[in-house]
């Protein structure tokens, strides 16, 4: 009878979980290499999230399905977007504090917005999203057949009603989360001396 044959066995199993736990600290590693390159390239990235967002609404459109999914999708991109407009601090909770407030008139402190979600971290999460809408796309157990206007129509009322106390509250407490149009500080420009001018010979 032996006895020593079990050790084998679990010296393949220990080799084998090290091996694939080393394999996706790998890939693990080169998918942040990859997210790190990406970082400062912001047009590209939203091309990149639109074709992925183009590949999904053909994906649904081709099948006529899977609009729970889509309808999931619809409000984990409001939850999003909400985060990405808002600032990190809200001001309706530094009133109650004593500390540093968004400034409100043009003679305060600048302090540039500071987003709770910012941009990167934005897309990021709404391409896996988008991604991980596409593959459960074709499993049919989510394909749960549901009247869809009624399904848009309710998710148009929570955008509108979301978004309008959005407004109110950038309004209320006079931010705007993008930086378009806004003035822009830069250095002193420094004017060239011209030394053509120089007394005649």
């Amino acid at each position: 009878m032996n006895l020593g044959g079990g050790t084998g066995g679990a010296g393949d199993d220990s080799s084998a979980s090290s091996s694939l736990s080393q394999w996706c600290y790998s890939v693990s590693q080169r998918y942040q290499y990859v997210l790190d390159k990406s970082t400062p390239h912001v047009l590209r990235r939203w091309i990149g999230f639109s074709f992925v967002a183009l590949i999904y609404a053909v994906r649904v459109y081709l099948v006529q399905g899977y609009y729970i999914i889509t309808y999931g999708l619809g409000i984990y991109i409001l939850q999003l977007l909400i985060a990405f407009l808002s600032p990190q601090v809200d001001p309706e909770i530094q009133e109650l504090s004593d500390g540093p407030s968004l400034p409100t008139r043009g003679s305060d402190e600048f302090r540039p917005f500071v987003r709770r979600l910012p941009e990167f971290k934005f897309w990021h999460s709404i391409t896996k999203a988008f991604c991980i809408a596409f593959v459960l796309s074709f499993f049919s157990a989510f394909d749960v057949p549901v009247f869809w206007p009624i399904l848009l129509f309710y998710w148009l009322v929570l955008f509108i009603s979301t978004m309008k106390r959005q407004i109110m509250h950038m309004i209320k407490y006079r931010y705007v989360p993008f930086s378009l149009g806004k003035q822009r500080y830069t250095g002193k420009k420094v004017v060239p001396t011209d030394n053509t001018n120089t007394a005649r010979p």
